[in-house]
């Protein structure tokens, strides 16, 4: 037999077999059990979902020889049945499959508007499906409205698309609308193994849910990205081999730059990201690695332990990593390198710009947020509003004083006046024309070490060092 692709062998054929869709599957066999056959069917969701796969499920059931049955004629079958077959060949006279990025204009869709007024050759009904039917335009679609309203008792149209908000709402509101969800990464791992068990090979676990994780909720992708792996894996399925092959970037690897980060160390971040590009990984995917990694690391730190959302189990990650920061560092490392990613495809050199980011994470122990900041300065202000001045008169015109004298010198002036540098809690009081005596000296001097506790081991704290030096 001639060699057939996965995705099309592994095809569903009946409505049980579509999966991750058991709403979309229970809701069309309820219908065609009752005989409650719509006019127009519209199906919607992301590619490889199994739209198509629903359309012509749906279309062997309406015109089974046992049907309108929820339960049409398999493909195996002893016994099946002259319309099911010719579904199943792809030569069907009453069952027409439209491109519709091809056929797009009025012409076409008059076509159609002729071809309904005879009834089907053999069979119930004659069934359209329209693949892509968001790529009509505007002036088909409105041909269509009347015709899928009031088309003939025997003929159903069967839409799919993968982008709905471009179908006019005119149309959506003449037919009933089905959507298709991403399968869950659980699910197609479990179809990958049945495959592997069918065509006697061996996989490792990893590897597979790779494989899964991979194709974001697509069988027709995870399928397709299958056949590559087996082309090389000699039988034998292993996540080491891909990632030789593929140019696969390993969690360890990660981890060792992570950790590099994490400790400072500039010399041994720059090394690893330079064995990684030169190890045939492309920049693009580097930065979506390592965005991915962070932002696992928030996942884990918000409590979240799914290896299905995580894609290994929290072990795996770096503890030093987690422990050294917390959510806000790890939202902020995250933002970096979504703003790298949409700036790589205008950069005029992209390893600069990665190389660039990976500086900044040597010190993104050191990063403080606005939210941070302001919430320590509110809370220094809050300090000072809270103390009051002496009630002694005399003290209230020192201030009234001090307040002058302070506005008619330079700020530099004064402190070489002072014969001296002034302390951080000296300098904040002079700059504030506050009077030595009427305010409380140690509640300023505590709410400044309150501040610099804030700021200890940022480059904040640093400035301010090199300031009273």
């Amino acid at each position: 037999m001639p060699y057939e692709i996965t995705a099309n062998r592994r095809r569903p054929k009946t409505f049980d077999e579509l999966a991750g869709q058991e709403f979309v599957a229970a809701t069309l066999k309820n219908s065609l059990d009752m005989g409650q056959i719509a006019n127009a069917y519209l199906f919607s969701g992301p590619r490889g979902c199994g739209k198509t796969s629903a359309a012509r499920i749906l279309a062997r059931a309406l015109r089974c020889e046992k049907g309108p049955t929820s339960i049409p004629c398999g493909k195996n079958d002893e016994t099946i049945c002259p319309q099911c077959r010719e579904i199943f060949e792809g030569n069907s006279m009453d069952v027409l499959e439209i491109d519709g990025a091809s056929n797009t204009g009025v012409n076409d869709v008059r076509q159609i508007k002729e071809e309904i007024l005879f009834p089907p050759g053999t069979g119930r009904y004659k069934i359209y499906i329209i693949d892509e039917v968001h790529m009509l335009s505007n002036n088909a679609f409105n041909a269509l409205l009347k015709t899928i309203e009031e088309p003939p008792p025997n003929v159903v149209f069967i839409f799919a698309t993968t982008e709905l908000q471009k179908v006019p709402a005119t149309i959506r509101s003449r037919c009933q609308q089905f959507n298709f969800r991403l399968v869950p990464t659980e699910k197609i791992a479990a179809l990958l193994l049945d495959v592997c068990v069918e065509m006697g090979m061996h996989a490792e676990e990893e590897a597979l849910f790779w494989i899964a994780r991979e194709s974001t909720g697509s069988c027709r992708d995870a399928y397709t990205l299958f056949d590559q792996v087996i082309s090389f894996s000699e039988g034998n399925i292993r996540m080491e081999l891909i990632r030789e092959k593929l140019g696969i970037i390993g969690l360890e690897k990660l981890n060792e730059l992570a950790e590099a980060c994490a400790d400072g160390d500039f010399s041994l971040a720059f090394r690893l990201t330079d064995e990684l590009l030169a190890s045939g990984a492309a920049i693009e995917t580097l930065v979506t690695n390592l965005a991915n990694y962070y932002h696992n690391l928030l996942l884990i730190k918000a409590g979240i332990s799914r290896e299905t959302i995580l894609g290994d189990s929290v072990s795996g990650f770096s503890k030093k990593v987690l422990d050294k920061y917390d959510a806000v560092r790890l939202e902020h490392s995250c933002e970096l390198f979504f703003n790298l990613y949409r700036d790589l495809r205008y950069s005029i050199s992209p390893r600069f710009e990665l190389e660039t980011l990976v500086s900044k994470l040597c010190w993104l122990d050191k990063w403080i947020s606005p939210a941070e900041l302001g919430d320590t300065v509110e809370g220094v202000r809050n300090l000072l509003n809270s103390q009051e001045l002496s009630s002694n008169p005399a003290n209230m015109a020192a201030a009234g004083n001090t307040g002058n004298a302070g506005n008619s010198g330079d700020v530099g002036d004064a402190a070489d006046g002072e014969g001296g540098s002034l302390s951080f809690s000296e300098e904040f009081r002079r700059q504030h024309m506050l009077p030595q005596g009427g305010v409380d000296q140690g509640g300023i001097d505590q709410g400044v070490k309150n501040v610099l506790d804030v700021f200890e081991g940022t480059i904040i704290e640093e400035n301010i060092e090199e300031n009273d030096e």
